[in-house]
């Protein structure tokens, strides 16, 4: 996607993030703020029914595709347009410069156009002596600055002003200074409308192309396109076939959802649907005072590509099939907390940037290509539900990853592992994933031998040898074990008096973290609990498989699951509910066990299964007595809630505890700490990870000084412990009754 084709290591993030962080963090975070904002004003309600509706359609479409084909090219040859369906990169570029050959073309000029990215068409073009120019003024940016888009709808997003007006006027001899917005855009319109006016051939994409009419739909807020398609004699629209909705009936989910989760704009500034060949007549602009002098019989050629370059073979891939329903939005970028600070210059591959880049480049290049960035997608879920047709794109990238884990050769690591890792991975799975993705078999070591191992981990000899042969960076701290784990804690504990009949029987989940490491945060949800008229227990369970998952380690993540399940479905059917402390693991279950389990044993879990806050929150609605835990009394508290409580609608279930209980509650609304689990360990992502970091620890230093932090998840503590002077608590922790001792 770069020009850079340097690996992504730390040194090239760094890099971005000193060169291109703060005009693409800008521009993401505004229009993921004013897709909030749209949502708002449309209603979430409508919003989702659109949503519903528009991944119906995509998936009835998909599945259609071969007879949806056909009936396209029907109906455009009809019209007296041509039609080429085409293999590959290659294949299409053969034919569109055999129809510049054809009409003698000496200039082009094109909108903007993924699709035509993806086949590196306008070298194909220029190959051919051809003039090509690139009409959006975010292309033609990139363009003149001969770079690669960093964005899915703002190729130059990366770009401020005052680097554009510089990039003009070294390029461009200019009598107006290019000082402004205007001025720079009062420019281009004016030079590109020269260029518009001169070319033989326009060629677009098309946003969809409609099966029943054959007409194309180009959506766009600056009229390029349309004037691509209708000025020049010929136009050559270039599509995937993935573009293909069955009629115009089914447009309106796409119109009214396109540019508000792309931009937060109700609707673009143009939607154009023609029909081409057009009856509007070539201009001629010789002659003043009538278009085309008159002569409206002038001929006009269309021609639709069709591109297939791997989508067949996606259609065909269970997993990877969801890719072809993205409408190119841009959605799963804005939304994601790493491409906000380094952009599609690091978070993309030779076309496709951000979240959904991971499939499209996997089907379109291959995985090696889709390797060299999937690690930025942390799995966090952010984009779920920023994405309008409903792509469960962490699934795609961590199905990516398996494969890629997969198609590595056994090596010299895999010889020191053999018979020694607990996973049940095969050969090639690269050393620093199986260790983060058998976390929990350390940390049953660490915990049996702590404080023994805790001493030696963070030694410097052991830290520099982790760094140099792992790849952990020494300047994050690791966890620290605790010797007692929650589950002895509990069953050597005395059983508080419960009353003969209990509100509620709970199995607490003792997730890897809680059981090991912040075991505290344990005790005060049993002591909550208990409090509020519950009996508790804490089974013997192992951990959930988010971090095996989170390497893309699936077959062992699978074992896990249908391990908890076998140890939690029983507590379900005996009228137990589960409560989880950790929301990644309430995501696991209520998520991911989608995938993992079939749905015999995945419901009973997911409906069975509670944040501890949101099931705090249903006793306190349900008669418990509020005071039997520690009121805030009016104190100040600053709360930060996970990305994937976010994702299930969670958070607020602890804001209201919180408010409820006479805390004084400021939430942040900086949506990711950064961590992400392993990803923050990392020395190529350190920085990166402590960028985004910052976003939040900034706005508790300035918004909420003085206020004690909590944070729901165990990743965010982490991170706010490094960044801030101290550690956050759990918010369970705020209620525990033992406070009031």
């Amino acid at each position: 996607m770069s020009n850079d084709s340097s690996p992504l290591d730390a040194e090239r993030i760094k890099r971005l993030l000193k060169t291109e962080s703060e005009e693409i963090n800008k521009h993401t975070r505004h229009f993921n703020a004013e897709r909030y904002r749209a949502i708002e004003e449309t209603g979430s309600e409508t919003y989702e029914l659109y949503r519903t509706e528009a991944r119906e359609i995509k998936e009835d479409a998909i599945e259609r595709l071969p007879d949806l084909i056909e009936q396209v090219s029907r109906a455009v040859r009809d019209n007296g347009g041509s039609v080429y369906v085409a293999d590959d990169a290659d294949d299409a570029n053969d034919y569109v410069t055999d129809v510049v050959a054809d009409e003698h073309a000496d200039t082009i000029v094109k909108s903007k156009s993924m699709t035509t990215e993806e086949i590196d068409l306008n070298d194909a073009l220029e190959a051919c002596g051809v003039d090509v120019w690139e009409t959006d003024l975010g292309e033609f940016v990139v363009q003149v600055a001969d770079e690669a888009p960093s964005h899915i709808v703002g190729p130059s997003l990366h770009r401020s002003r005052e680097d554009i007006t510089e990039l003009f006027e070294r390029e461009f001899d200019t009598d107006e200074a290019l000082d402004s917005a205007e001025n720079l855009t009062a420019f281009a319109r004016e030079y590109l409308g020269e260029r518009i006016d001169e070319a033989d051939i326009g060629i677009t994409g098309a946003n969809f192309v409609i099966a029943e009419s054959g007409s194309i739909v180009l959506v766009t807020n600056e009229g390029n396109a349309r004037k691509c398609a209708s000025i020049p004699d010929t136009h050559v629209a270039v599509a995937g076939v993935e573009k293909i909705i069955p009629g115009i009936s089914e447009l309106r989910p796409f119109a009214e959802l396109l540019s508000r989760a792309s931009t937060g704009q109700d609707i673009t500034q143009y939607l154009s649907i023609l029909t081409p060949p057009v009856d509007t007549p070539p201009i001629d602009f010789e002659a003043r005072g009538a278009i085309n002098g008159g002569n409206i019989e002038a001929s006009r050629d269309f021609h639709l590509v069709l591109i297939d370059n791997g989508r067949r073979q996606m259609r065909r891939d269970d997993d990877l099939r969801e890719t072809l329903y993205c409408i190119r939005c841009g959605a799963c970028a804005n939304s994601c907390s790493n491409f906000q600070s380094v952009g599609g210059h690091a978070f993309g591959g030779e076309t496709y940037t951000g979240g959904i880049a991971t499939g499209w480049e996997a089907g379109v290049e291959g995985l090696d290509t889709a390797g060299e960035f999937n690690d930025l997608c942390t799995g966090c879920s952010r984009c779920v539900n920023a994405c309008p047709v409903k792509i469960d794109i962490p699934w795609i990238n961590t199905v990516v990853k398996d494969r890629i884990n997969r198609g590595n050769d056994p090596g010299f690591e895999d010889l020191l592992v053999e018979g020694l890792s607990p996973d049940g991975e095969g050969g090639g799975v690269p050393l620093r994933k199986r260790l983060f993705g058998n976390f929990e078999a350390m940390a049953k070591l660490g915990s049996a031998t702590a404080p023994v191992s805790n001493a030696v981990v963070t030694s410097f000899p052991v830290r520099w040898a982790m760094e140099l042969v792992l790849g952990i960076d020494t300047r994050r701290n690791l966890p620290s074990f605790e010797r007692e784990t929650l589950r002895k804690w509990a069953s050597k504990r005395r059983l508080q008096a419960q009353t003969e009949e209990p509100l509620r029987r709970v199995a607490l989940y003792p997730d890897v973290y809680t059981n090991y490491v912040d075991v505290e945060r344990g005790k005060a949800a049993v002591r909550v609990l208990e409090s509020l008229g519950c009996s508790v227990e804490v089974p013997e369970v192992l951990g959930s498989g988010r971090a095996p998952l989170s390497q893309g380690m699936i077959s062992t993540a699978t074992e896990k699951a249908e391990q908890v399940t076998d140890a939690l479905l029983p507590y379900v059917e005996e009228g137990y509910d589960v409560v989880v402390i950790e929301p990644s693991d309430v995501a696991m279950f209520r998520r991911e066990y989608q995938k993992l389990l079939p749905p015999d044993q995945h419901k009973p879990l997911a409906d069975g299964s509670y944040e501890v806050m949101e099931y705090v929150y249903g006793l306190l609605e349900n008669g418990a007595k509020a005071e039997t835990l520690t009121s805030g009394y009016g104190s100040e508290v600053a709360y930060h809630s996970h990305c994937q409580q976010r994702t299930l609608g969670l958070a607020t279930y602890t804001e209201t505890v919180l408010d409820l209980l006479d805390y004084d509650v400021m939430t942040s609304d900086v949506e990711c700490c950064g961590m992400a689990g392993s990803f923050g360990y990392k020395t190529e992502y350190y920085d990166l990870s402590v960028d985004v970091g910052e976003r939040l620890a900034e706005q508790f230093r300035s918004d909420a000084t003085d206020r004690p932090v909590v944070a729901s998840g165990i990743s965010c503590v982490d991170q706010l412990d490094t960044l801030l002077a101290d550690k956050p608590r759990h918010p369970v922790e705020l209620l525990d009754p033992a406070q009031k001792n």
